[in-house]
């Protein structure tokens, strides 16, 4: 016979701290079931006996939020196989355990380590188990055990918002609901009263109340009114514990707004309104504004103005301005100082939307009266129309009359009227009036493709007076001619593939027609007469304004025909019928079995055979090079032109331009003309530049002549401007030597050519004073006269 021992574990927490150890050691021995003994029967018969051990523990829960010093204890384990001898070590795992619960391994008692919030968490699983030290064996098996945390009111209620916005109208009934408030409580709500909310107002008295359960606020005054005060402010509390001392509290507002309801008639501030109009204001003129006051808002203070009656019921009008909810006067009927001078109206000023729950309280209108005075002035002439609307055929002759307008001068004295275009209307002068009738005719021809209208300002001038004038709108209608033939709505790209069948549709083509029928478009496609009956294709005619192309026989074939041309004759049913031929371009092109296009080129057709797409490329690669270095050469050859023509094997491009031989001397007049140098008043002429070659003949530029006696250093600064402004100069420079002494030196001349002709011998005995560089010529000039003889 063996003997299984389980062990179990009971943990009681509960409020009072001090509890006497024998009474909970029988309520708790009185909770477990009485011992057993189960008889298990064995193959040998032998019976095994099961014995029931009992334990020791002290508490069920743990109250939450502990502020004492000392550890909270919980409990305590203990197992009948525990003699006291220290040999047992109690283990303690699952929730919390080593954190929130340790265990005293030697004695088996639970401690609380820290404070407990049964807000986080409210039960705690644990397993518990005894070994022995020596052996490490488990002398009892795994036991599990929940410790539950009693809650205390540690939590005051919380509103679901910090502000409320509610409304509710005015007007209402003792009761009407306006807006439930809501608090909740975060402890046990079935522990005690910790969790049961009581609410009540603290403010807002005595015009609202609140439900102590609900949290459902309603009005407690009746017949508040908006227009004395509209906005109120209640504050809500919320306390725990059903409201009695000690519990936790909290509060929140509620902004509460009463709206408008229409229970005040509008009211005009004054009886009698008075305006003055002149005479020749034009119809719809305003003439003042009157307002009725209502109290209310929105579209309880909107109203409606009317004329209820009076003499000038047909003169005038009233129409309400939806914006500032006043009534504007304006002018219906043309008035007449001679006629009448004084009107008198009755207006009424009614709520549009009126409210079925006031109509106790009176008319929802009101009425007041108004005058209005009618003063004389000069009128300028009036038109016999408000506007004048003229509709024209656009295929109308110049000079045509297309209309006309009529004004007259309200006055007695009946002034004659002269009639005019305002040009700022018709910058393109297509029209003009007759001065004196007022007949409108045509200058030049009408077109209504380019403008169906034509809005035009006529003026009416009284001749005594051209500062009375009046201006009338004159609409002029261009109506459509059939003057354009329809023709193709675009480009159409067809091609037709080369296993086509007969019957097969290729294209379908629309036209457009720049006219505008009143019935509509309806075209018609035919073949032109000229082919009549095309091989290859057929024009089917679709009825709706398109036709579509179908080929008539069986395949086409690229080598023999690359491109068709198919003439299609389009035209339209209005009168004069107008039609225009349109040529549409058909290529034959290879397809797949699916009809998709894949090529159109005939030149494909043979490059497939021999080359490649690899190939093809590569040949036209080439070609680009080919292009590229004849542009090249043609640039290279280009810029050679520009070098110059006389060029020294040292040349470095200084451009000094040297000649071996003496030339012809003054006879020679091929190298540099220095005629100019020699006679600077001679006329300048430009000359080309014979070191470069011309790229292209230049127009001649006239330099400005030089004028008497210029200095030659000015001269060879004009030079050097005029060559720096050259465009045929070439970019880099270019040395011109100038042997010109000048004029009027005033040193005589050392030449022998003239000593022939002087008058008498000269003395050249001062040679000799200038030093040895004048020895030679004191030798040759300054000895005796048989000597120079």
């Amino acid at each position: 016979m063996r003997t299984y021992y389980y062990l179990s574990l009971f943990i009681w927490t509960y409020m009072f701290h001090t509890v006497d150890a024998i009474p909970l050691q029988e309520k708790a021995n009185s909770d477990l079931p009485s011992k057993m003994v189960v008889d298990l029967t064995k193959d040998d018969g032998k019976m095994l006996h099961r014995t029931k051990r009992g334990w020791m523990w002290n508490q069920f829960f743990l109250l939450e939020e502990y502020t004492g010093t000392d550890t909270q204890y919980v409990g305590k384990l203990h197992t009948d196989q525990d003699k006291g001898d220290g040999n047992l070590k109690y283990i303690l795992t699952g929730d919390g355990a080593g954190s929130l619960f340790v265990i005293d391994e030697n004695t088996g008692d639970i401690h609380a380590a820290k404070k407990l919030d049964r807000e986080e968490k409210s039960l705690y699983i644990l397993r518990a188990k005894a070994i022995d030290r020596k052996t490490g064996r488990q002398v009892e098996p795994e036991s599990e055990f929940i410790i539950k945390i009693h809650d205390i009111n540690d939590n005051e209620p919380k509103f679901t918002k910090d502000l409320y916005t509610a409304s509710v109208p005015e007007m209402s009934g003792v009761g009407t609901s306006v807006i439930q408030v809501t608090a909740t409580d975060a402890d046990d709500a079935n522990y005690g009263n910790s969790a049961k909310v009581v609410y009540s107002i603290l403010q807002g008295q005595p015009y609202f109340s609140v439900d102590p359960e609900s949290g459902i606020i309603k009005t407690a005054l009746p017949d508040m009114s908006r227009e004395n005060r509209e906005q109120y402010q209640v504050v809500i509390q919320a306390k725990d514990m059903g409201g009695q001392m000690g519990g936790l509290s909290g509060t929140t507002t509620v902004n509460i707004t009463l709206t408008d309801v229409n229970n005040n008639p509008p009211r005009f501030p004054q009886s009698t309104y008075q305006f003055n109009s002149p005479e020749s204001v034009p119809l719809g003129t305003h003439l003042g504004r009157i307002k009725a006051n209502d109290p209310d808002v929105g579209e309880n203070a909107e109203m409606e103005y009317s004329i209820a009656e009076g003499d000038g019921a047909d003169m005038f009008d009233i129409i309400t301005d939806k914006d500032t909810q006043e009534g504007i006067i304006t002018v219906k009927q043309n008035l007449d100082f001679e006629n009448k001078m004084l009107y008198t109206l009755r207006v009424d000023a009614s709520n549009t939307h009126p409210d079925p729950r006031f109509l106790h309280l009176g008319p929802f209108k009101d009425t007041a009266v108004v005058k209005i005075s009618v003063q004389d002035i000069d009128e300028p002439p009036v038109f016999s129309k408000l506007f004048y609307l003229i509709e024209v055929d656009e295929d109308v002759k110049e000079g045509s009359i297309i209309g006309q307008v009529t004004a007259y001068d309200p006055d007695a004295m009946n002034n004659l009227i002269k009639y005019s275009i305002d040009r700022h209307t018709d910058m393109d002068r297509i029209f003009s009036i007759h001065s004196e009738n007022g007949s409108i005719f045509t200058l030049k021809p009408l077109d209504r493709e380019s403008s169906s209208w034509h809005n035009i300002s006529i003026t009416a001038t009284e001749i005594n007076n051209s500062k009375q004038s009046s201006h009338i709108p004159v609409f002029i209608r261009i109506l459509d001619i059939n003057d354009h033939a329809p023709e193709f709505a675009m480009y159409y790209e067809t091609f037709v593939c080369e296993n086509a069948k007969p019957g097969q549709l290729i294209q379908t083509i629309s036209v457009m027609d720049k006219d505008d029928p009143p019935r509509g478009h309806k075209f018609f496609f035919e073949p032109v007469p000229e082919f009549p009956l095309n091989p290859n294709f057929t024009i089917v005619d679709n009825k709706d304004n398109t036709a579509g192309i179908v080929t008539r026989k069986d395949g086409y074939s690229r080598k023999k025909m690359s491109t068709y041309l198919l003439p299609i004759l389009i035209f339209d049913n209005d009168y004069p019928i107008q039609s225009s031929t349109g040529t549409l371009t058909i290529r034959v092109c290879a397809c797949d079995n699916q009809g998709n296009m894949q090529s159109c080129n005939a030149e494909a057709l043979v490059l497939a055979a021999g080359l490649s797409t690899g190939a093809l490329i590569a040949i036209l690669l080439c070609v680009i090079i080919l292009l590229v270095l004849v542009v090249l050469f043609a640039a290279l050859k280009r810029q050679r032109k520009k070098e110059p023509l006389i060029i020294s094997k040292d040349d470095v491009r200084d451009n000094i331009v040297t000649y071996n031989d003496e030339g012809g001397g003054e006879e020679d007049t091929q190298a540099f003309d220095i005629g100019t140098l020699r006679n600077p008043e001679a006329r300048e002429d430009s000359k080309l530049r014979r070191d470069v070659m011309p790229e292209t003949i230049f127009q001649i530029r006239r330099t400005v002549p030089l004028w008497e006696n210029i200095d030659v250093q000015d001269f060879i600064h004009r030079r050097l401007k005029e060559n720096d402004s050259d465009p045929s100069a070439p970019p880099y420079d270019s040395l011109a030597t100038y042997a010109y002494e000048g004029n009027d030196s005033i040193a005589d001349s050392l030449s022998s050519l003239e000593s022939l002709t002087a008058d008498c011998n000269q003395d050249y005995d001062y040679l000799s004073d200038w030093g040895p560089r004048f020895k030679k010529l004191a030798d040759m000039y300054g000895g005796d006269d048989s000597d120079r003889d």
